[in-house]
């Protein structure tokens, strides 16, 4: 609480004038309050006056600086307990406001704290020495005990065992770690002993990027905040000329000094612009903030400003609806023929094994969730565009596309037919000839997200228009899984900048459109549309730099969840333009048409200010990512 500076000379101030207001009302000698009263103006006022003394040195007009004026005049006129009360509650404000600055900045930096400052490094000799985590360089091995965190984003090479990746990918329970398997920097292992590959430097993993990016972000500036800085130098140069217009021509007609002085300098007060211009960043950089902590990096202000304002949602298949791994989804050996599934699946694994193809993964990783032996194959041979051939127990077996290992007879006819009931059900087919004979069919699928449909759904709800799908896989493919999502509108066989002139015409036709892709095939998509969010795996550098936003966890169910907390940081501006707007039109007035006194002026303006920083910081805390989220 105290850390910033601001708070603790507001904390003096508000100590110095609690000690002289009794000593004042109560009619003791000036010499016991007025130093105290002094002390007051110098400890809240000092540093605006400072910051505003420099911005006039810029030919730039602080309102800082017409507050410690303000205060100045008023102690000049008699008024020094009025000018005090200025100063300590400006000084509060103020305070208050670097209060909220530092909790939004901390709950990023908090992340860092996460990756550990040293790992147990793995020697080409077998030993272990300590060292700092931030001299770990890719291809290095690190040991991970139960316990432990994870040094750096690398991949399992020797052990297994269970990883709490809840600080990365939201995960609730641990996740099961083997060799081959990616983990990320700051994460727990849980059981058994991982010697983990480094793959990143330090500073380039998940967790340093979203610390990265979101800093980023609050560097930069929404539009709307553009536009009220730029009209805050000609409003705060028209509201000096103003107060120097009200204090100056009712002495021309001959008005008492002090009653206009004081009338004077409280329109300076209540007419300055510190709510209008803290309305618009507290609510953008708390959303900002926010979704970072849940794995949704938004580039800047003004990305969150357009990512509120979409209205039609864009998106792609593969990688983004699905899972983008394919996954063996049907084994069926042909009627009356020698093998049974597992038989079928047995072989075709054998001989896919040495190759390296995203088919031949699916099909030995299926073998093995069935817990099927995997035999040695021999003469292994691959031919792109047909397939792989491997010598199996003595027998020969062949794995590829049916229409390039299927011939004539009528075997081969049954194959083919189940190779099409396989493709028509969205299915890639991959055809298994064992001894020269077809013997079954394989179909692989990349399956759907499990959130897919509801974040559909979510997405129509928000926009109030159903998305649109975009994809370069086959009609059939993008069909079922638009079936599977409840999507309508389905664009399949597109090329990149086919996606692009999709993109661009629903643009034209009046809508803000939000693309999701994956940031690879998509990535002139993401930069046509009005929004880009790619879904960012593990922060891939395509997918942080082609798009606003990047969904690093790959939840495709954070989508419609930023686009939420995005339109709710963008109404809470709307409110606090409103707050402002009309503290300000009714002190003004009142001070014009009535007599405001300086304390309630003073109180009016700054609970204003206060109370729009205030405002907007409710996007910080977790129940408002719950909320975004759909609870």
């Amino acid at each position: 609480m105290f850390a910033p500076a601001e708070v603790r000379w507001a904390a003096a101030a508000l100590a110095l004038f609690a000690a002289a207001l009794p000593l004042d009302l109560l009619g003791a000698p000036a010499w016991t309050w007025a130093p105290l009263y002094a002390l007051t103006y110098a400890a809240g006022g000092w540093e605006p006056a400072l910051e505003g003394l420099r911005a006039l040195r810029e030919k730039r007009l602080d309102v800082d600086l017409l507050m410690v004026a303000a205060a100045l005049g008023a102690a000049g006129i008699g008024q020094v307990l009025d000018g005090a009360l200025l100063i300590v509650i400006f000084a509060t404000s103020g305070a208050l406001e670097a209060v909220a600055d530092a909790r939004t900045a901390d709950s990023v930096r908090a992340l860092l704290d996460l990756t550990p400052h040293r790992a147990s490094r793995v020697r080409a000799d077998g030993a272990e020495e300590v060292v700092p985590a931030a001299d770990l360089r890719p291809g290095e091995v690190i040991a991970v005990r139960p316990g432990e965190r994870v040094g750096a984003d690398g991949r399992v090479i020797e052990g297994a065992g269970e990883v709490d990746q809840a600080s990365v990918t939201g995960e609730p329970l641990p996740k099961a770690k083997e060799v081959g398997d990616e983990v990320f920097a700051g994460t727990v292992n849980g059981t058994g002993m991982l010697r983990v590959e480094v793959e990143r430097d330090p500073g380039d993993s998940v967790i340093a990027r979203i610390v990265a990016m979101v800093e980023e972000a609050t560097r930069t500036k929404a539009g709307t905040q553009l536009f009220i800085e730029k009209v805050e130098q000609r409003y705060s140069i028209g509201m000096v000329a103003a107060t120097v217009a009200l204090f100056a021509v009712p002495l021309l007609w001959g008005a008492a000094l002090e009653p206009t002085l004081m009338r004077a300098m409280t329109f300076m007060i209540v007419a300055s612009p510190c709510a209008l211009v803290l309305a618009t960043m507290p609510p953008m950089l708390a959303a900002i903030a926010n979704a970072g902590r849940h794995g949704v990096l938004v580039k800047s202000a003004r990305a969150l400003e357009r990512l509120a304002l979409c209205d039609r949602v864009a998106l792609d298949k593969t990688g983004t609806l699905t899972e983008g791994s394919p996954r063996l989804a049907d084994v069926r050996p042909l009627a009356g023929g020698p093998l049974d599934e597992n038989g079928l699946l047995a072989l075709a694994a054998a001989a896919e094994n040495p190759s390296e193809h995203p088919l031949a993964a699916a099909v030995v990783q299926g073998a093995r969730a069935r817990g099927l032996p995997i035999a040695p194959a021999a003469e292994f041979a691959a031919a792109p565009g047909r397939g792989v051939a491997a010598t199996v127990d003595g027998r020969r077996v062949e794995v590829g596309s049916p229409a390039r290992l299927l011939g004539e007879g009528t075997a081969a006819a049954a194959a083919a037919g189940e190779a099409g009931v396989l493709e028509e059900r969205g299915r890639t087919a991959v055809a298994v000839l064992v001894d020269g004979e077809p013997a079954g069919v394989l179909g692989v699928a990349d399956r759907l997200r499990p959130e897919a449909a509801a974040a559909v759904s979510r997405l129509a709800a928000l926009t109030g228009a159903p998305p649109l799908l975009l994809t370069g896989d086959n009609p059939r493919a993008a069909e079922h899984a638009a079936a599977g999502t409840g999507i309508t509108d389905v664009r399949a066989g597109l090329l990149p900048e086919d996606k692009v002139a999709a993109v661009r015409s629903a643009e034209n036709a009046g809508r803000r459109v939000l693309m999701v892709g994956d940031g690879v095939n998509d990535a002139p998509a993401l930069a046509a549309a009005g929004c880009g969010m790619a879904m960012g795996g593990a922060g891939s550098d395509l997918a942080l730099e082609s798009a606003d936003a990047a969904v690093v966890r790959d939840e495709l169910i954070a989508v419609p969840a930023a686009v939420s907390l995005a339109r709710r940081a963008r109404a809470l501006v709307v409110q606090n333009l409103v707050i402002a707007s009309a503290f300000i039109a009714g002190l003004v007035v009142w001070d014009l048409a009535g007599t405001l006194p300086l304390p309630l002026a003073v109180a009016g303006h700054e609970g204003s200010t206060v109370l729009v920083a205030l405002n907007g910081l409710r996007l910080l805390g977790e129940r408002a990512w719950r909320n975004a989220a759909g609870g």
